[in-house]
């Protein structure tokens, strides 16, 4: 049994956003999403660190809803896949492995809720669980 070793605290998120955003807002398929709502990235930052300080240290911080504001945002399915592919790889390699699996589902879960939301022909992948 491995044991992680790197302990999973506020620093470990920060790092988790920034290093998830470099990525991301620089990859040519969701930059220019990035670059037509993103106008102050150190608040964007601090929102996120917030949504997961919450969901992984089960802190008070975020206190929002993440759907209503994506919703309005011009995704298209294939940019839900693209976000997953960074955020997979940024969350395995910076957070402790029980901790990058648990925020990988959460990803994956609000992903699929996303798409369900958003797209009326949107078929969610079959074996699709909630999330406990």
């Amino acid at each position: 049994m491995q044991v992680d070793l790197k302990p999973l605290d506020e620093a470990v998120i920060e790092e988790l956003v920034r290093v998830f955003y470099q990525r991301a807002a620089n990859d040519p398929r969701l930059k220019s999403i990035f670059d037509h709502v993103i106008h102050d990235w150190d608040a964007h930052h601090q929102v996120v660190q917030d949504f997961w300080s919450r969901a992984l240290l089960d802190t008070e911080r975020y206190k929002g809803h993440p759907y209503p504001l994506h919703a309005r945002l011009p995704l298209q399915l294939e940019h839900f896949d693209v976000w997953l592919e960074h955020f997979r790889l940024t969350a395995s390699e910076v957070l402790p492995e029980q901790a990058a699996a648990r925020a990988i589902a959460r990803a994956e879960h609000m992903a699929e809720s996303f798409k369900t939301g958003m797209f009326f022909d949107y078929q969610p992948r079959s074996g699709s669980q909630p999330l406990v």
